[in-house]
């Protein structure tokens, strides 16, 4: 009787296992997904987000539904859309960009976010540390700290004659602010001074602009920003229109007919933010999940952009892209 009893007893644990594991597969996850840029921008993230789910066997529609929202590059909405996204009691937030993170974060503490990308989320508040972010929030770094020298480099590299570079910021977005603090500092010791533009919306940029003229500095850096990347096109149209040597951060902007960028690859966080999501559907805590740099870096050249504005690029910056547009 007793081993009849253990053995009933195995069968009905097996069962409560199975019929378990059967509802979790029959539940259909509900994501929201949250782009502080313009919807035209985000195109290639989300692609790649989408295609990482793939990989990891979710179909939209059929075991995961995705609600897409952007902001399109106005800020100002993000906590409306991110307490809309809350409202629908998503199981779990991904967001692009640093904005859009700490609107999540604003608009709840309970469900798990994910960010495909964010420039020093410890340094910003929105994880604790990124061995252990502690809280509900977890996902990648875009690393913009760390590169944000080397772009000063590049362009002292293509323009040995500029002493005086244009820095193009955000000042709403808190990653803008420690990114020019590290321009800042690298500046004396590759021997240039900076002249600081700040932008908040499509009115400041041409302001910019008129202030580019009348200062002339030798070149540009415009740091990355969701808003810059939803005026990208106007932006790459100024610079060439003012002959300005100018580098991004994300290769949209090359794309949109920028001179160059370097930077995080973005398409690579946005497919391993996707792991995220499949290990905290799984029941994994975000608290749990260290946040991750990036692996992969890109440095792009528009060669049709430097035609526009007479200027060579040395062949031995050259021979270091990673892509070349000609």
């Amino acid at each position: 009787m007793r081993r009849m009893f253990l053995w009933l007893s195995v069968v009905a644990a097996l069962g409560g296992t199975a019929i378990s594991d059967a509802q979790q597969l029959k539940k259909v996850a509900r994501i929201g997904f949250l782009a502080s840029s313009s919807s035209e921008r985000v195109k290639s993230r989300l692609a790649a987000f989408q295609q990482g789910l793939r990989e990891l066997g979710y179909v939209e529609g059929k075991n995961v539904i995705v609600e897409y929202r952007s902001a399109e590059g106005k800020f100002e909405r993000l906590p409306e859309i991110a307490s809309e996204l809350v409202r629908l009691k998503v199981d779990l937030l991904v967001v692009e960009g640093a904005p859009a993170a700490h609107a999540t974060k604003n608009a709840t503490s309970v469900i798990p976010i994910v960010i495909g990308n964010a420039a020093d989320p410890v340094g910003t508040g929105l994880v604790a540390s990124l061995a252990r972010p502690g809280g509900n929030i977890t996902g990648l770094s875009d690393f913009n700290l760390g590169v944000v020298t080397k772009r000063l480099e590049l362009l002292k590299e293509i323009v040995p004659s500029a002493s005086r570079i244009a820095v193009l910021w955000n000042p709403t977005n808190p990653t803008n602010p420690l990114q020019l603090k590290e321009t800042q500092a690298a500046a004396p010791g590759l021997g240039v001074t900076l002249l600081s533009l700040e932008a908040k919306g499509a009115d400041d940029i041409e302001r910019a602009f008129s202030a580019i003229r009348k200062e002339r500095p030798g070149a540009l850096i415009v740091i990355g920003d969701p808003m810059f990347g939803t005026h990208q096109k106007r932006i790459t149209q100024l610079t060439i229109k003012s002959r300005l040597p100018a580098i991004y951060g994300a290769p949209e902007s090359v794309d949109a007919g920028g001179l160059m960028s370097y930077g995080t690859n973005f398409a690579d966080l946005f497919r391993r933010a996707a792991t995220y999501v499949d290990k905290i559907l799984k029941g994994t805590k975000p608290a749990h999940l260290p946040v991750e740099q990036p692996k992969k870096f890109e440095f792009i050249i528009n060669l049709k952009a430097a035609k526009q504005i007479g200027l060579t690029i040395p062949p031995n910056v050259l021979a270091r892209a990673d892509r070349v547009i000609k």
